[in-house]
């Protein structure tokens, strides 16, 4: 990798970055999760690119953790679908216990997808998995799919771990109306940030990975924006302080966790985290 060439080219690049992380986390004796394709998925790329920065990897395995927590909890209150929006390197499909009768729907761009299909060739999915590949910023193309998932559903779960922040504001607006088109789209897993986090994200990312994705979403209003496009918070989960529970950020940094959580407006505070959020 040349001196000048982006760490993260693109949104696919983060997926690589986030996958080394996974591994280094199945690695531990006490992993919060096991993700034996991790490495692979990886490759050399997202290794540098973890390499070549300064980054919390609490935050990276904490938002994997709690992702696979509320997954497998929508799907054993009966969700029979999962559509993963910019699936990336995700590997859930082979590494969770989930039922060989999920329909499991990864959608990503074709290069992306291509490229997991060929380090995954030869492994035999959890779950009955189905890739499309598509670029969402296609909007007829991601509604004409939403539209046949959830004609096809009786109860959908969508996961879109790390994708949103990429948007802009009427982009993410977008799409969360798209989502609550579909009657049988009940839940949405999904992770934000606030203002001031993001502000922190931009100024390392272009100083340490001079990326060329750059990060625009992060709503003042937090997880109630998405209550005018159909969604309300059900859930909510600070990363940092399910990291502190978890034992993944030590002293003195775990003395923050014991300030109270908010849900809503967060402003300039460093704040990030996941979301379920459901049907209004």
């Amino acid at each position: 990798m040349s001196p000048t060439e982006p760490t993260i080219r693109n949104v696919s690049d983060t997926a690589r970055w986030a996958a080394f992380f996974r591994a280094q986390e199945s690695e531990r004796k006490d992993a919060l999760f096991r993700d034996p394709f991790a490495a692979r998925l990886a490759g050399d790329r997202g290794a540098a690119a973890a390499r070549s920065m300064s980054s919390n990897d609490w935050a990276w395995v904490t938002r994997t953790y709690v992702f696979d927590d509320i997954i497998g909890r929508c799907i054993a209150e009966g969700a029979d679908t999962v559509v993963n929006l910019a699936a990336g390197m995700d590997a859930r499909p082979y590494r969770m216990d989930l039922p060989a009768s999920l329909r499991w729907f990864e959608v990503d761009l074709p290069e992306i997808l291509t490229e997991k299909e060929q380090l995954l060739a030869g492994e035999t999915p959890r779950c009955q998995l189905e890739r499309v590949k598509l670029d969402l910023a296609d909007v007829e193309a991601r509604r004409a799919l939403f539209g046949r998932i959830g004609s096809q559903a009786r109860r959908a779960l969508v996961v879109s771990e790390g994708l949103i922040i990429y948007l802009t504001r009427e982009q993410v607006a977008e799409l969360a109306r798209d989502l609550a088109s579909p009657p049988s789209f009940q839940d949405w897993a999904m992770d934000v940030v606030s203002p001031g986090l993001l502000e922190m994200l931009q100024k390392k990312l272009a100083t340490e990975a001079h990326i060329a994705a750059p990060l625009q979403f992060a709503p003042a209003e937090g997880p109630p924006f998405f209550e005018p496009f159909g969604w309300k918070p059900a859930e909510v989960h600070s990363l940092f302080k399910t990291a502190v529970r978890k034992g993944r950020i030590g002293f003195p940094m775990r003395l923050f966790a014991i300030f109270p959580e908010s849900t809503g407006r967060q402003g300039k505070r460093p704040w990030g985290g996941v979301c379920r959020l459901q049907r209004a």
